[in-house]
């Protein structure tokens, strides 16, 4: 089989992982307070991927003073922050929702990339950042029956899902300012490890063992076993595998597949009904990782002529 599709087919099955971790977080809120759900899922990832690093033989890096503050700010908005975020929001937000604005995560880490590191936005970019705004207005500023009726509307829910993927946006942008490349695996490690040491002292102060044991509870806790093996620990074999046979442009293209399965996923698991304004927030979502991506791939062709 082409090597591009087998990229293209394990990156899509990565990005519908993604998709699915809005839907799981709408039980994971039904059942369990955002810290202690935060930290049992790094809990469960953390001795996955040192295992993974063990049978790789992949060492632990060796990082300067600079670079450890960089990575330990990374986990607590990369890994901390976006689940907190996430899960918190889901309280209060529609998976349909959530979806649209999790689909503006290349846009909104373009951005703000371009905002820290000085670098001049193209026109492609301005434009998908555009697309990504009005996207989102479409589905947080709308008074449609739909909305009113299932009562699932909420602006505060969706602001924080919105901090959720800014904090994914600041530890894309934190990776780069590393003085030294980590590789994808320890890096996965050190996340899920120093992630679970942020969230488990305010997760001590939430005391779920307090909450009764009881059906929410249940589908909560099954929902971050799900959460920290599927699409964490397989989500970055999958991706990792895909990605390598793919170029980066081809590969930020497969992220159009988040909110188009979180909407799916939203409508046919969670049975939530899907308006206008959803779809029409998820089609400029999608023009906009669309324009992204065909951006970066003309600019990495100018580059290659110059």
């Amino acid at each position: 089989m082409n090597a591009r599709y087998v990229g293209y087919s394990f990156c899509a099955l990565a990005m519908i992982g993604v998709g699915s971790t809005v839907v799981v977080s709408k039980a994971i809120a039904g059942g369990l307070p955002p810290f202690a759900a935060t930290a049992l899922r790094f809990a469960i990832a953390f001795p996955v991927f040192v295992a993974m690093m063990r049978v790789r033989k992949v060492r632990w890096p060796k990082l300067d003073a600079h670079d450890a503050l960089l990575v330990i700010a990374q986990a607590g908005a990369g890994s901390v922050g976006y689940t907190v975020c996430l899960i918190g929001g889901m309280r209060l937000a529609s998976a349909a929702d959530a979806g649209v604005i999790a689909g503006t995560l290349p846009a909104v880490s373009a951005g703000f990339a371009a905002l820290a590191l000085g670098e001049r936005p193209s026109p492609a970019l301005l434009g998908a950042i555009a697309l990504a705004t009005l996207g989102v207005l479409a589905c947080t500023v709308r008074l449609d029956d739909v909305a009113a009726a299932s009562g699932a509307h909420s602006l505060a829910g969706n602001a924080l899902v919105f901090a959720a993927i800014v904090c994914e946006a600041l530890f894309i942008l934190l990776n780069r300012k590393l003085r030294t490349p980590v590789p994808a695996l320890p890096l996965s490690a050190l996340m899920s490890g120093i992630g679970l040491l942020v969230a488990i002292v305010p997760a001590c102060f939430e005391q779920p063992w307090r909450l009764p044991f009881d059906a929410n509870v249940v589908a909560a806790l099954a929902g971050v076993v799900y959460y920290a093996l599927v699409p964490t620990v397989l989500g970055f074999v999958l991706w990792y595998a895909g990605a390598s046979r793919l170029s980066g442009a081809e590969a930020g293209l497969v992220t159009a597949l988040v909110p188009v399965s979180t909407l799916a996923l939203a409508a046919g698991v969670l049975h939530e009904p899907i308006s206008h304004a959803q779809v029409v927030g998820v089609a400029c979502v999608l023009a906009a990782v669309l324009l992204a991506t065909f951006g970066r791939f003309r600019s990495m062709r100018m580059r290659a002529e110059a």
